[in-house]
């Protein structure tokens, strides 16, 4: 009990620290130009640009760290039966990260071909956790048909959905009673 308690004291400073650490990069990065004396008033587009998005990272780390915060509840809560692995814990805010890091640095303009090189990276880091979320996890099964519940016959008419299956097993059903 008090081992657990102190792993959660641990996850809150620490995300106060970044946090901290990451709304003066955001909000103020001047003021850290004047902490360590430099004498130029105004940064460089790329230190802005650098600025910015090693704050954006040290925020979203932060929420990451709360919100993984572990506890015997969820441990004793996972049932036996589920053998998939579960997904990752920091999945979620490493591809939000990601996703508006891609974004802001698309629209950033002066610092060269860094910020479009870091937008195609981090798009597609962004882009393949999105689907790892929405695909890759546990595989929802039919009861009836025994289908991938992942799959749809929406646009391209897939014969081996779980709706065409359903649609397939009633036609069946039908016919034999």
């Amino acid at each position: 009990m008090l081992l657990e308690s102190t792993g959660a004291s641990w996850a809150w400073a620490a995300s106060g620290i970044l946090l901290s650490w990451s709304c003066a990069l955001i909000f103020s990065p001047r003021m850290l130009l004047f902490a360590i004396g430099q004498s130029h008033p105004i940064l460089t587009p790329l230190e802005s640009f650098l600025a910015l998005h090693f704050g954006l990272l040290l925020a979203f780390s932060a929420v990451g760290l709360v919100v993984n915060i572990p506890s015997a509840a969820t441990a004793s809560a996972v049932p036996e039966r589920n053998k998939e692995p579960p997904a990752h814990p920091l999945i979620v805010p490493v591809v939000s990260f990601s996703l508006l890091s891609a974004f802001l640095s698309y629209n950033t303009a002066g610092a060269g071909s860094l910020p479009l090189f870091y937008s195609a990276c981090m798009g597609l880091l962004g882009i393949w956790g999105l689907w790892v979320i929405l695909f890759a996890g546990p595989r929802v099964v039919s009861r009836k048909t025994g289908a991938d519940k992942h799959t749809s016959a929406f646009i391209f008419g897939n014969k081996s959905s779980a709706s065409e299956q359903k649609k397939r097993w009633k036609r069946e059903q039908e016919k034999n009673g």
